[in-house]
């Protein structure tokens, strides 16, 4: 009986060091590795169907096409009968209301139309949707110290991400399992002591090619678990 306890005690140290045997680069590689062991993410160019539901009812379709070879970026959204196409082609920026170009300005202001939005729209989609692979990203600062942490009910090794002031100024955390290596939740702070911003749990994979993509990510307020909006990848495929 004493062996076996002995043999249990060592296998459950085993589990335990992991965290402490990998550096923060040794976890994101392995990260990278399960949601791109090609090395796709470089040169993606596909087109995603994306379904955002809000906890009021609302829903908004995005149709969403990155070519990252061509610094192509083009987001369709349509919600409440309103198209929006808004589109950068490396300097150039385009955006249509209803399929026409002539938008007043107080139509813009109503819609929060401008190259500024797209541009953060752009961001923002090549940010979440290149996870994990984008913390391999200039001015991004990866906390040596590997975490242990029980979220959700779920044990995860977690990395600590900050950015260099010209880059962001938030607190990210990354929160991946401890035998995949997936990433399955993310969370992020404007003001860490006071419990702000917010956490993502991801669910399900999409596949393109070898690539792994979260399918669906759900929304919450970190401090007090407030559903935001859950937005779900409907389908991925290629383009011309």
């Amino acid at each position: 009986m004493i062996k076996y306890f002995s043999f249990f005690i060592f296998i459950l140290g085993l589990q335990t060091s992991k965290a402490q045997v990998l550096t923060a680069s040794e976890l994101l590689d392995k990260s990278i590795a399960f949601h791109d062991p090609n090395n796709l993410w470089p040169t993606f160019k596909g087109k995603l169907i994306i379904s955002m539901e809000y906890p009021d009812g609302r829903e908004r379709l995005s149709e969403i096409k990155i070519d990252l070879p061509n610094q192509y970026f083009e987001i369709v959204t349509i919600s409440d009968s309103i198209k929006i196409k808004q589109t950068i082609a490396k300097d150039d920026c385009n955006i249509k209301l209803n399929g026409s170009k002539n938008i007043s300005e107080e139509e813009k202001k109503t819609h929060r139309l401008s190259c500024e939005r797209a541009e953060l729209m752009k961001n923002y989609y090549l940010y979440l949707y290149g996870l994990p692979m984008k913390l391999k990203d200039e001015g991004v600062q990866l906390n040596s110290e590997i975490q242990t942490k029980v979220f959700k009910g779920k044990k995860y090794l977690v990395l600590k991400v900050t950015y260099e002031e010209n880059v962001g100024n938030d607190i990210w955390y990354f929160y991946f399992d401890p035998n995949t290596y997936a990433m399955e939740v993310y969370q992020f702070f404007h003001d860490e002591t006071i419990n702000d911003g917010e956490y993502i749990l991801l669910n399900g994979i999409e596949t393109f090619g070898s690539f792994k993509i979260p399918k669906i990510r759900a929304w919450y307020y970190n401090k007090d678990d407030k559903h935001l909006g859950t937005d779900s990848l409907i389908k991925i495929e290629s383009f011309k």
